[in-house]
């Protein structure tokens, strides 16, 4: 399967970039130690392979998911094989207490990358995945930046959203909220982040959901009004490598190649991704009639699709990497735009700060209430337009 034809792109995106500074890449990943949080996801994945290839001193990679962790391990071995360097897996949970003790055990890195998140707008809904998001979007981050800079590392780099701009959830705003945090900290070592676009066919998107219904017999579904970028996991993998070797503190790095990254709509992808798996797409009116046509349209190498209306929480018709008023380095590199910081510090960092304040005030109570945690986000997210229609994506197919 070709994805970037599925995407409707004909050319990979930082390859100019990457003529241009890939040896600087090089050198300063062979002669480095780095961690990578999040590692075993798919977008940790793809950062780790960027790194692993160029033969570093230290990679350790850290991740919850132990059964990840092991697929990336024997990808690496059986792909690519082994470094001059050390490379050691852990599986462990960069918000539980396992993680300051590795820290202090493992701790002097060069660069941490922080490739972990909760990145569903799914998870809005309720206030206990809502507490778990802000713990791992924002909390943990904080933490683990500030133990980076106490052990001497010279970059940390943590990956944001193009939902983070103008948010329209909950989600984007704790991504938001995030680079407000790193860009304000004074725990003195310089922060970069990334916004993607979506990264197709990464774990829980919806694309890699249309392969799971291909392969359950199910049929497929998508927004009709939605518009998103794309980019492919190989891209993700360039663009974190970049911010976090070659980006300064402050800086939101965003694939800008407007020949090649354009607003796509998901029912076009949709029926190029069918006819790559050899199917014709199908337009239906219902999900009753979605679900009972598959079999009968499979036979006929067709397959069912209803694509829909948007009408739950937190949706946006399109996202954005920046503003107009955001002050961008266009320049710098062919295929990549840089994002300058430019918020009032003191104000983020106060706001902030009195956001982490009361998210423990809230953790430590013995009730969680959704509309108290939503009211705290919007506080410390002065550009979230949230819309709660009180449906959301878990009671779609």
């Amino acid at each position: 399967m070709n994805i970037l034809e599925i995407v409707g792109r004909n050319d990979r995106l930082m390859q100019a970039d990457l003529a241009s500074f890939g040896k600087e890449l090089d050198t300063i990943v062979r002669s480095s130690r780095f961690l990578v949080l999040g590692a075993a996801g798919s977008i940790g994945q793809e950062v780790v392979k960027q790194i692993f290839r160029r033969n570093p001193r230290v990679l350790h990679c850290v991740d919850i998911s132990e059964n990840n962790l092991t697929e990336l391990t024997r990808d690496l071995r059986s792909g690519m094989g082994y470094t001059d360097g050390e490379t050691e897996f852990f599986a462990i949970d960069m918000t539980g207490p396992e993680f300051e003790p590795f820290m202090e055990a493992y701790g002097d890195y060069d660069y941490v990358l922080n490739l972990a998140a909760l990145k569903h707008v799914r998870s809005d809904k309720h206030a206990f995945t809502l507490m778990r998001m802000i713990r791992t979007n924002v909390i943990a981050t904080d933490l683990s930046a500030r133990l980076a800079a106490a052990r001497g590392a010279s970059k940390y780099f943590a990956v944001s959203s193009d939902k983070a701009k103008n948010p329209a959830n909950l989600m984007g705003s704790t991504k938001s909220i995030m680079e407000d945090v790193l860009f304000t900290n004074r725990y003195s070592i310089p922060c970069s982040t990334a916004r993607f676009a979506n990264v197709a066919f990464s774990d829980g998107s919806l694309l890699h959901g249309w392969r799971q219904r291909l392969r359950k017999r199910q049929p497929i579904t998508a927004p009709s009004d939605i518009e998103r970028y794309f980019i492919i996991p190989e891209e993700a993998g360039e663009l974190c490598l970049f911010s976090a070797l070659l980006g300064g503190h402050r800086e939101v790095f965003f694939p800008k190649d407007p020949k090649e990254i354009k607003l796509t709509g998901f029912p076009e992808i949709a029926r190029r991704f069918l006819e790559a798996e050899g199917y014709e797409a199908v337009e239906v009116e219902t999900e009753d009639e979605a679900r009972s046509r598959v079999e009968e349209l499979a036979a006929q190498k067709k397959w069912p699709c209803l694509f829909f209306e948007t009408d739950t929480s937190g949706e946006k018709p399109f996202e954005e990497f920046y503003a107009d008023d955001d002050i961008i380095d266009w320049d710098r590199f062919r295929g990549i735009g840089v994002v300058k910081w430019s918020r009032d510090e003191d104000e983020a960092y106060e706001r902030t700060q009195s956001f982490i304040r009361r998210y423990h005030e809230i953790n430590a109570s013995s009730h969680w209430g959704r509309a108290e945690i939503v009211e705290m986000i919007r506080a410390a997210a002065p550009d979230l337009s949230y819309v709660d229609t009180g449906k959301f994506l878990d009671s779609k197919m």
